[in-house]
């Protein structure tokens, strides 16, 4: 059978994608000439620029690199680099003719990259026109963001500079040759303007306008026929510069006489940030950067203007950047040239760039456009009306306001107290470490202000079914914001942000939102009852009340803290009506832990380039790389992680794939956050059989390639799109119910809402109308409404537990302790005494003994009447519920059952459980409001009926040694069975672990080292069976995957609704091993009561010590 041949492999190449070289034609420089040598002539007319020469990689053919690899030993017999040259117009190209426009380069054999257009890039990079001057003007730069048709985007930075006309064929700018022409044959006070554009695929704007600062050097003293050879080097210098993996690890490159930094991005999920983004905050006030933010966030035809081309791009890259992790979805252009104005006529959202000088122009022309003039830092609507753009969030708006105001914006305050750097390279270091801090706080105070914004949204999410609940969200909101999330909810940007977060990305948002959570948020994240305000957040309202002035009744962020600031925008004003104040006081931007950043020096290029220059080139690569991670200290693991990246790319460019593989090997058992899975699975693609041969005789390289190419073919991609919740239309069976009911939000579990169908049908047919489930849904929305609007006294605060939730408040009764209104926490019964308001315990749920509804005589009445005997109080509790006491004997009852079910099984989920139950009893007696309705709410009922019928008895063993059970099961729609436990101890700052805390991750899947054999009844068995760290059966199967690290005994469970401390556990899930070792992984399988485990054979050594 013959072998199958090996892929080509397509090679990464560094940061250039293209080099142009750019200006009038040769052939048009006549008239210029010509009218420059008359007397009083006039300004010289405007030329039509064009490409002259391009430059792309590699600048080095396939067959010298092929040679010039053999010669080292390397084979490269299967890398796939294309052939493609550099090419230069030629001077004898026909003209285009007149009314054309530019003449766009058509070479053959070149290989331009995709979203380089090269007949629209003349434009682009003299968006002015280009004019002959009289006199020299200053070298400029300007920037260009490309996209192509699939949206993909490049970026250009171009450099423009100046040279003086000597004849109609030829300009030098050298001594020898100007002083010869002599004043009378030559075009004195004639200058022609030339660019030079490089074009990448990451946004490099400051490093690459340093690289063209260099290049421009040494292009004025070279002659003409010189340009092209220095380009072109310039070019394949750039070439060659990988592109740094993301971490902390910047490259250095010496470009003589700057030093160049290309930086990294912060994760692989960040953008690359190379530019200063306190730019807008220098053009712009914050009440102006905010109302820029806002027509962003709900996508308006944007355009802004400015004199400096510059600009225009700098400050429209900031706030992409502000936006972070939300993207724009629209056409982006942040440079119009002339010819281009009629592309802000489009009828869909954009932000372009235009100069100042067409700024009537683009006004009178064009409707619906909001204005942003840089220079002015003024925003006005091109409408003969006043554009009505709604106002962001108030707290969330103060809050930006104030840590804008408090950064310090000017490099000079810094610098005053420092004295003046000698060494240029060594002031442009400390700008650029002043600048990257300032960019890490200004990206802090934007991502604050979106998750302040956006924060709230998780809460009408569900997950399961991909369904955002709007209508209840925007109910949340505050009355001068509706409109703001009215108009945002309608956007592409916010429809992909729902994809993220129902997808549970964990990026940069939830980062964020997750270490700025309350308490509150995180309690309720772990919980699967319904939401209520907790006591501790009662009390912290009750307390802003009293400190503050009144504000509004529902606040979108409770959050924040009430924060003074100067007088803000009007709410809902226009834009140009918006008038601010000055002034202020200042508030300290939340300090941010920066990473430390390191650099790494790519060594020289010499030249002239030939393939052996370049293999030299890559051998100090590797040689310097190898050098540093011996130097590296043992536990820097990071900056580790980020050679091998780098070794392995350079490698690859060698054509040494075998090393390269060992480097990726090494890379992914180090951190596997930046392992180029794809590159890999490419590479191992295109080895030869004799490499892929000794590949499989590496141990390393085998199990490497075994991950990579034995990965599972990904399932077809699932619908992720989002559905907004609507209530039914028409008649709904059990199926459809559930699913309704799972996409409502209101409860998950498929058993629970199998018993609420059975109450909401009781003696009738076995569906629901439509109907029925709007008043169901009324009332349960309707309860959630009542509870945040609960407010307690303070002597009642004073003794409930902070976290502790008010879910049911009957109304006023009388009692034997007193007329008033009974609440139920999860935790007891109290009475809100009227009159002078109090506080007066009733039972605790855990004290209960019995709980009776029966009546009392009143004259002639006989009225219903609830009591509760507690153990601790000999007095009988009785209240006169009238026609409440039924419906508040249910749900006693069933809390009561609940706490006892929790303390027997050492599971506080059975008490969440009873809160569901009790509140959806309560939605049915509200729904049906029939004889019959407390007969149907006892169908929930279920913790009361499940401890009468089958009372559930822990194991004595079980009882003494389970300290706390976990249910891996918990908030999803049914039980399903746990494949794999990974615990991971927590860590102190010290390196120590604490001793009873850590993590055990509940895992679904595991691609290798997984048990094969699975019992089907441990995962229908009741609770008892399968949950729970003890007490299981002799035919129960359970698979324990435990991460041996750090000393520590404890455990946590984190699942997807979030994570919940649990205390001290038993051994039987721990491996403890106090000597700090790289962590293992084991599988461990319990069956039949005999425990296997499985060792990687790589850490066979490691069984003594288990």
């Amino acid at each position: 059978m013959a072998e199958a041949a090996p892929q080509h492999l397509e090679l990464p190449w560094g940061l250039l994608e293209l080099c142009a070289l750019l200006g009038p034609p040769r052939d048009s420089l006549r008239g210029p000439e010509q009218g420059a040598q008359k007397k009083g002539a006039k300004s010289p007319p405007s030329l039509a620029p064009e490409v002259l020469s391009v430059f792309v990689p590699p600048f080095v053919s396939k067959e010298d690199s092929a040679a010039a690899a053999a010669a080292a030993g390397a084979s490269s017999g299967t890398l796939g680099k294309a052939k493609r040259r550099s090419f230069r117009r030629k001077r004898d190209r026909p003209r285009a003719e007149p009314g054309r426009g530019p003449r766009g380069a058509e070479p053959e054999d070149a290989g331009i990259p995709d979203g380089v257009d090269l007949l629209a890039l003349p434009q682009l990079c003299f968006p002015g026109g280009v004019r002959v001057a009289s006199e020299p003007e200053e070298d400029r730069v300007h920037f260009l963001v490309l996209t192509d048709v699939c949206g993909n985007r490049t970026h250009g930075v171009v450099a423009q500079y100046y040279r003086p006309l000597h004849d109609k064929h030829c300009f030098y700018n050298g001594k020898t040759q100007w002083e010869a022409s002599g004043p009378s044959g030559s075009a004195a006070g004639c200058f022609v303007p030339f660019a030079v554009c490089v074009v990448s695929r990451f946004p490099y704007y400051n490093a690459l306008k340093d690289c063209l600062s260099c290049l421009l050097t040494h292009l004025k003293l070279c002659k003409d026929f010189e340009v092209d050879n220095h380009i072109k080097d310039f070019a394949a210098k750039l070439s060659l510069i990988p592109s740094p993996p993301p971490g902390p690890l910047h490259l250095v490159f010496n470009m003589k006489p700057l030093q160049i930094v290309f930086p990294s991005r912060a994760d692989p999920e960040s953008p690359l940030i190379d530019l200063d983004l306190h730019l807008p905050l220098l053009c712009f006030r914050p009440e102006k950067v905010l109302q820029i933010l806002t027509c962003l966030l709900t996508e308006r035809r944007l355009v802004f203007f400015s004199s400096s081309w510059a600009l225009l791009t700098l400050v429209a890259e900031c706030f992409m950047a502000f936006l972070h992790p939300l993207q724009w979805q629209h056409t982006f252009v942040p440079i119009l040239s002339g010819q281009m104005l009629d592309f802000v006529m489009a009828p869909t959202s954009f932000l372009m760039g235009c100069h100042l000088d067409h700024f009537a122009e683009v006004s009178k022309e064009a409707d619906g456009l909001i204005l942003i003039n840089i220079d002015t830092g003024s925003i006005s609507s091109s409408n003969s009306e006043d554009a009505d753009v709604p106002d962001i969030p108030l707290l969330a708006a103060q809050t930006f306001i104030q840590s804008i105001q408090s950064l310090q914006l000017h490099h000079e305050l810094h610098l005053a107290h420092l004295c003046a750097s000698t060494d240029l390279n060594e002031g442009r270091a400390s700008r650029r470490a002043w600048q990257h801090r300032l960019n890490c706080q200004i990206q802090q105070i934007c991502l604050q202000l979106l998750v302040s914004i956006f924060r709230e949204v998780k809460n009408h999410l569900n997950y399961e079914h991909r369904v955002f609940n709007s209508e209840e969200f925007l109910k949340t909101r505050a009355p001068g914001d509706q409109q703001f999330y009215k108009q945002v909810l309608e956007t592409y940007m916010f429809h992909a942000f729902l994809k993220a977060r129902l997808s549970r990305r964990m990026d940069a948002f939830a980062q964020m939102e997750l270490h700025t959570q309350s308490e509150e948020d995180r309690i309720n994240g772990t919980l699967l009852s319904p939401r209520r305000p907790t006591i501790e957040k009662m009390a912290s309202r009750k307390s802003t009340l009293l400190q503050a002035a009144p504000r509004r009744k529902v606040v979108s962020m409770p959050d924040l803290q009430v924060i003074a600031v100067p007088e803000l925008l009007p709410r809902n004003s226009s834009l140009r009506k918006i008038h601010t104040a000055d002034g202020g006081s200042s508030h300290a931007a939340g300090s941010l832990a920066l990473q430390p950043t390191y650099t790494f020096k790519i060594p020289e290029v010499h030249f002239p380039l030939l393939a052996q220059c370049v293999q030299v080139f890559y051998e100090d690569c590797v040689a310097q790389l190898s050098k540093a991670m011996v130097s590296l200290a043992p536990e820097n693991s990071v900056l580790l992680a980020r050679y091998f990246y780098l070794r392995g790319l350079v490698q690859l460019m060698q054509g040494r794939l075998l090393g390269a593989l060992l480097d990726f090997q090494s890379l992914y058992k180090t951190d596997v956050h930046i392992f180029p899975a794809d590159l890999v699975q490419r590479t191992v693609e295109s080895l030869s059989g004799h490499e892929r041969a000794q590949a499989e005789r590496m141990p390393e390289l085998r199990r490497l390639i075994s991950e990579v190419m034995d990965k599972p073919v990904d399932a077809p991609k699932a619908d992720d799109r989002v559905k907004n919740f609507e209530l039914p239309k028409t008649h709904l069976q059990l199926d459809d119910f559930v699913k309704r009911v799972q996409e409502s939000g209101i409860v998950k579990d498929t058993g629970v809402i199998h018993r609420l169908f059975e109450a909401l049908t009781v003696g009738q047919q076995k569906q629901i109308d439509p109907e029925t489930f709007r008043e169901f849904y009324n009332c349960w929305k309707e309860a959630e409404a009542e509870a945040q609007e609960v407010s307690l006294p303070l002597s009642a605060l004073e003794h409930l537990d902070k976290n502790e939730c008010v879910y049911k408040l009957s109304s006023s009764v009388k009692t034997n302790l007193g007329v008033g209104k009974i609440a139920m926490t999860q935790k007891r019964l109290f009475l809100l005494t009227e009159g002078r308001p109090g506080y007066v315990e009733i039972a605790a749920f855990r004290d209960m003994e019995e709980v009776r509804s029966t009546t009392v005589a009143f004259l002639l009445l006989r009225i219903p009447t609830l009591k509760i005997k507690t153990a601790s109080k000999k007095e009988v509790f009785e209240a006169n519920l009238k026609t409440e006491c039924d419906l508040w004997h249910l749900m006693v009852k069933e809390m009561w059952a609940g706490k006892k079910l929790a303390d027997e099984h050492k599971d506080p989920q059975y008490v969440q459980q009873a809160l569901t139950h009790v509140l959806l009893m309560d939605a049915v007696v509200g729904t049906l409001q029939s004889p019959g309705a407390i007969y149907a709410a006892s169908k929930l009922s279920h913790f009361d009926k499940l401890r009468s019928e089958m009372p559930m008895v822990v194991p004595k063993t079980t009882s003494e040694t389970l300290k706390h059970k976990i249910n891996p099961s918990a908030g999803e729609t049914a039980p399903r069975a746990v494949d794999v436990l990974l615990y991971t101890p927590e860590l102190h700052g010290d390196g120590g672990a604490e001793p009873g805390v850590g993590r055990l991750r509940g895992l679904r899947h595991l691609h290798h080292q997984r048990p094969q054999h699975v019992l089907p009844q441990a995962a229908h068995g009741p609770p008892r069976q399968r949950h729970g760290l003890g007490g299981a059966g002799r035919g129960a199967q359970r698979r324990v995957l435990v991460q041996r690290g750090w000393d520590g005994a404890g455990l946590e469970r984190e699942l997807a609704a979030g994570d919940q401390q649990v205390p001290g556990a038993g051994k039987r899930a721990l491996v403890h091993h106090p000597v700090r070792r790289p962590p293992v992984v084991l599988c461990r399988e319990q069956y039949r009561g005999h425990d296997r485990e499985w060792i990687p054979p790589s850490r066979a050594e490691d069984q003594r010590g288990l």
